[in-house]
């Protein structure tokens, strides 16, 4: 939340500025804990919860500024000094457990420890916060009161073999886990609009399965924070806040982040929503994709406060990761079972396409091969000035619109299933959504999908998400009331697009481009969209690291061999690829794509960078005879900054470090694609912070005359400290002006 404008301190919040609430720094905490921020000098107390005479029976002031074993007691200060302040993750030791001695007795305390998020790598301090509650259920915990339901869950998960059981599993075991009255899987959209898409609930509660809230409901803001902290318990909406004295850090002068908190106040606004509903506690639990929020666990109480201990939330948040995971998986098989299944499908596409004895058009609508690779009511093509169809679509006219306005949407795949709402678009009746791509020769291939009305139940009218307040003279926006069931029709859209179909979609323009070049049609054209196809459109963002490429062409107007890729793994590794294939022109676009989805397969497939050139290697020599390729692979963990690099006839990898000193790795002498026969050598490297790495084609440093030791040597000397934005004056520095070859180069730089 780096660039949100927050209310300032005291401003009064309601709906109408909700969104700009800073709620990762509310200055209170809810009332059924105490919070301590420690200095981790001396152990000093620096701010605490103004409840601390409730919970320990000391004044605020008999606390500030006192060491933690004064305050809680020896054997419960080492505890949290010993147990769970001494590691790097307290997360993997929370909850301790701790008697502490106050004005009513002894009391047994689940004790809770993290570190805030700090603003500022300078600040001062750092500090530590130390989280005290008593909660309901046993304590310590046993194998029947967690692990017992949690092994069960986690069976039940990887029993489930399609979305809705996992669901359904999910919502099952958190409410017999956690004793909430209803327990919802709540999933959300591209708006992040919200649908329950399982429930477990007290039987005499309504059900709320199929509801949808709109993303209001929600603010920005506490989507991100659900992003970092999984898991938030309100014991009891009704609670008055505690704040925490003083309000300012002594060093910093900054309000607490209590991003990461347990006992973090919570929105006034969101409890008042909750008690509109008639929730007396509430908790939910994220669920992640790739870091993202893709849904939540919702936990409703009704019939009381409720407070389940942190050991069982832990075991609630657990089953949230496993149901993330096993979500990610579950999307993962579909995935490549629908990878399976295109490739058939696009195999004989790519048959017809080569028929040159058929016009393109008519020999890609013979069958409903497109239909089954895009499911679609039906698709028009147009290629070479021929027109053809195939399912249902709408007239001559509107396909001829349709088509030319589909050749300009560029390299890209276009899919909308709101037609009418996307600038340019012609209106055709009957049509709502497309999914278009262009070729080069100025046609086009669109799928068309015709309008289905939707009929969305909401929990309340999403139009009127808001009531006007009395409170004395102020008037205040607050949340609805009503959640009574509300249903909508959606009119002008069609079935959403499967990005997975989108992406069959461009797996097939690349094809359809090169079955033009071969048929003679705009040769030049088609050879550089093919180029431009295979290489990466953008290149993934990873956090603590840069990645940036420069390509840059012979300037003969032909297609060249050289080829990068930047490719994530399922495991959190990235995979770098740098290659040249020999020759130019379509036979060496269609060799260097390839050698790409050769080289991604393999990769995926988690084979180490040698073993995946080996494999690479044998697929060439049986499916390119004859074609020669450089290639060189490197896998990095961007957590250690450790790179798995091997290479086939290719330059080894030019590493920069934090100094300015630049140096080549060793020269692993294998041969190139096409005589590589085996698994050829493979080393490590590690790159601290401020190092780079560049793969580079020879193209960037060979010159005529000059031996490759002696432009290895030159390139080391000249290579300075590249620059992500200023890869071109690298190039530009490197290159002889009078080459003909492509030159490619790949940084890897860490921060």
């Amino acid at each position: 939340m780096p660039d949100q404008v927050f209310l300032a301190p005291g401003e009064a919040v309601d709906l109408d500025n909700c969104a700009r609430e800073p709620i990762h720094v509310p200055g209170s905490v809810q009332p059924r804990g105490l919070l301590l921020v420690v200095q981790d000098e001396g152990a000093v107390v620096l701010q605490c919860s103004a409840n601390v005479d409730a919970v320990l029976g000391l004044a605020v002031d008999d606390v500030l500024g006192r060491s933690l074993p004064e305050v809680l007691g020896d054997r419960a200060a080492r505890v949290v000094l010993d147990q769970l302040g001494a590691v790097p993750d307290h997360r993997t030791r929370n909850p301790g457990l701790v008697e502490v001695a106050g004005a009513a007795g002894t009391t047994v305390l689940d004790v809770v420890v993290h570190r805030p998020p700090p603003a500022t790598l300078d600040e001062p301090g750092p500090v530590f916060v130390v989280e005290l509650e008593v909660a309901d259920g046993p304590r310590p915990l046993t194998y029947a009161s967690t692990y017992e339901s949690v092994r069960d869950a986690i069976a039940d998960l990887n029993r489930a073999d399609e979305l809705t059981a996992l669901y359904d599993t999910a919502a099952r075991h958190v409410r017999r886990l956690t004793l909430f009255d209803r327990v919802m899987i709540y999933r959300f959209d591209a708006d992040y609009n919200g649908e329950v898409v399982a429930e477990a609930r007290r039987a005499d509660l309504e059900p709320f399965l199929g509801l949808h809230y709109p993303a209001s409901d929600i603010p920005p803001q506490a989507r991100a924070l659900y992003e970092k902290s999984w898991i938030r318990l309100i014991s009891d909406v009704d609670y008055t806040p505690v704040p925490v004295v003083p309000t300012s850090d002594p060093l910093t002068g900054r309000q607490l982040d209590l991003t990461y908190a347990q006992l973090r106040s919570v929105s006034p606004i969101h409890c008042e929503y909750l008690r509109n509903m008639g929730v007396r506690a509430s908790m939910s639990i994220s669920l992640l994709r790739d870091g993202k929020l893709w849904g939540m666990v919702a936990c409703h109480h009704y019939s009381g406060p409720h407070a389940p201990s942190y050991g069982v939330r832990a075991a609630a948040e657990f089953l949230g990761v496993a149901l993330s995971a096993r979500l990610v998986a579950q999307v993962e098989e579909d995935l490549l079972a629908e990878s399976r299944r295109a490739s058939g499908v696009l195999a004989r596409l790519v048959g017809a396409s080569r028929d040159e004895d058929v016009r393109l058009a008519q020999a890609l609508t013979r069958t409903d091969d497109l239909l089954d690779l895009v499911p679609a009511d039906g698709v028009v093509v147009c290629a070479g000035g021929d027109l053809a169809t195939r399912g249902a679509v709408p007239d001559d006219d509107a396909c001829h619109a349709l088509t030319a306005w589909a050749s300009g949407v560029g390299d890209t795949v276009l899919a909308t299933d709101r037609l009418a709402e996307h600038p340019g678009a012609p209106a055709v009746p009957g049509v709502a959504g497309v999914v278009a791509l262009a070729l080069p020769d100025g046609g086009a291939v669109v799928w068309v999908r015709g309008e289905v009305v939707q009929t969305v139940d909401w929990g309340g009218d999403p139009n009127h998400k808001a009531i006007v307040v009395e409170e004395g003279d102020r008037r205040r926006l607050g949340p609805r009331e009503s959640f009574d069931l509300w249903r909508e029709q959606v009119r002008g859209r069609s079935v959403p697009w499967d990005d997975r179909h989108v992406g069959n979609a461009g797996d097939l323009r690349g094809h359809l481009v090169e079955a033009l070049f071969h048929r003679g049609r705009a040769e030049v054209q088609a050879a550089r969209a093919i180029q431009r196809t295979l290489l990466p459109a953008s290149l993934p963002d990873v956090p603590g690291w840069t990645v940036a490429a420069r390509y840059e062409p012979s300037g003969s107007g032909e297609v060249g061999g050289d080829w990068y890729d930047v490719l994530p793994l399922t495991d959190g590794r990235l995979a770098l690829a740098v290659g040249d294939v020999t020759g130019h022109g379509l036979p060496a676009a269609a060799a260097m794509g390839q050698l790409r989805h050769a080289v991604r397969a393999y990769l995926l497939d988690a084979a180490p960078p040698a073993v995946a050139l080996a494999r690479v290697g044998a697929l060439a020599r049986w499916t390119l005879p004859g074609q020669m390729a450089t290639l060189a692979l490197a896998v990095l963990d961007p957590a250690t900054g450790e790179v798995t690099y091997a290479a086939a006839g290719h330059l080894p990898p030019l590493v920069v470090r934090a100094d300015g000193t630049a140096a080549w790795q060793a020269v692993l002498g294998s041969p190139l694609i096409g005589l590589l026969d085996g698994e050829p050598a493979s080393d490590r490297l590690t790159l601290g912070p401020g190092d780079a790495m560049l793969l580079l084609t020879d193209g960037v440093l060979e010159r005529r005359g000059e031996s490759l030791r002696v432009a290895m040597d030159r390139a080391r000397n000249d290579v300075g400290r590249p620059a992500p934005d200023a890869l071109g004056d690298v190039v530009t520095r490197l290159r002889d002006p009078a080459s003909d070859d492509d030159a490619t180069l790949l940084l890897l730089a860490r921060a």
